[in-house]
């Protein structure tokens, strides 16, 4: 129920209490840091005693951008503070769903790159996948809620900047996760053919990371005050502030008075897609070492989730129904999911009992030479 966790002063000091005021940004704590980190990578960088190279030019550059930013930081902090808006006038806000993001991304790539590495895979593939997973994701996502939205959310749009804002404004929420999860998809598809990676194997390794990050991802929808869920008298329901998106929401529906103090007592459904996103992770990460053939994990997650969402969705409050029985369009694409699923865990089950490498060709990142095209063996 905080969308902004904290700010961070661009242009001003930090105050540290009895340890006095110090300055991040600029000539400040954060460029000292910054400069240390450049002296220990070229340190250790001379004492490799080998030729430098283009890898070599590109950390270089990045670690000049770096400064840069640092050192610019203060101006922009001035330019915020007299021109931005809001929640940047006091410094750089951080929001909840924003940070619970960085955290399903960090921890979620982490936790697969230990499982690729036990498949002799290149921890890099991992988050090299995971960049491009996360901004296919986050843009499938928000594309999929604009065109959802769309009479909402332009409706009052009339000129191009601001539906420039409109479109990229992501503070207030806004994304649909069956969006990112199908504009991920494909992503992960077109990594996997230019990579000569077998996606079956590759989905084994991230699908509980996948789940990991959706756990993360449902807190940071509690945070922002999205995804709510109805009216419910349990011991653990939750009442959201006036400053929080479900607040808003209600009233904009005209469900709650514009001069309430909070809501009434809802489900906190963000919660139970957390906990059930965690359960999944879980579960998939169990079953990875006890697979008979590629594309097992991935099966029970696409088999167990839509159950799961399909379900919370009668307790969610945040869109309406469609057709016949009225019915959400997450729960429409539920029901797909799930057809889905069937139709590929029958395929799935005809297949040799086989685990394959994960590479069709050797990993030129891989430490172990020739490992990724290891003859399959059969798994009894």
């Amino acid at each position: 129920m905080r969308q902004i966790l904290f700010q961070i002063p661009l242009d001003q000091p930090l105050d540290l209490g009895s340890l006095g005021k110090v300055y991040l940004f600029g000539v400040g704590l954060l460029l000292l840091l910054w400069s240390a980190l450049g002296i220990w990578l070229l340190v250790s960088r001379i004492r490799q005693k080998t030729a430098f190279n283009i890898e070599d030019v590109w950390s270089v550059g990045r670690w000049i951008v770096g400064a840069v930013l640092i050192l610019a930081a203060p101006q922009l902090g001035a330019w915020l503070r007299v021109n931005g808006s809001e929640p940047f006038k006091e410094g750089l806000p951080i929001f909840g769903y924003g940070f619970m993001l960085f955290v399903a991304v960090a921890v979620g790539g982490w936790w697969a790159a230990l499982r690729a590495q036990r498949e002799h895979l290149s921890s890099d593939r991992i988050w090299d996948l995971a960049f491009c997973l996360f901004i296919s994701g986050i843009a499938g996502a928000r594309l999929f809620y604009l065109i959802e939205y769309r009479d909402r959310v332009f409706q009052d749009v009339t000129t191009v900047p601001q539906f420039v804002v409109t479109v990229l404004n992501l503070s207030s929420g806004g994304i649909v996760l069956y969006g990112g999860l199908i504009a991920a998809a494909v992503a992960f598809f077109v990594y996997c053919g230019v990579n000569r990676i077998r996606p079956l194997a590759m989905l084994d390794i991230i699908t509980p990371s996948i789940f990991l990050g959706i756990g993360f991802g449902r807190i940071g929808c509690f945070l922002n005050g999205c995804c709510y869920g109805g009216p419910s008298d349990l011991p653990w329901a939750v009442s959201f502030p006036r400053d929080s998106a479900t607040f808003g929401a209600l009233v904009e529906k005209k469900l709650l008075s514009p001069a309430a103090a909070c809501t009434p007592p809802l489900h906190p459904t963000q919660l139970y897609s957390a906990i059930d996103g965690f359960v999944i992770a879980a579960l998939t990460a169990w079953y990875f070492s006890r697979r008979r053939r590629n594309g097992e994990v991935f099966a029970i997650g696409l088999f167990i989730y839509p159950i799961t969402r399909f379900l919370i969705e009668f307790i969610r409050n945040d869109e309406p129904g469609l057709l016949g029985p009225k019915l959400t369009i997450a729960q429409w694409i539920s029901i797909g999911m799930f057809a889905i699923a069937l139709g590929y865990m029958t395929w799935l089950s005809r297949r040799p009992a086989v685990r394959e490498p994960i590479c069709s060709l050797p990993d030129p990142k891989s430490d172990s030479a020739g490992s990724g095209v290891v003859r399959a063996q059969p798994v009894r």
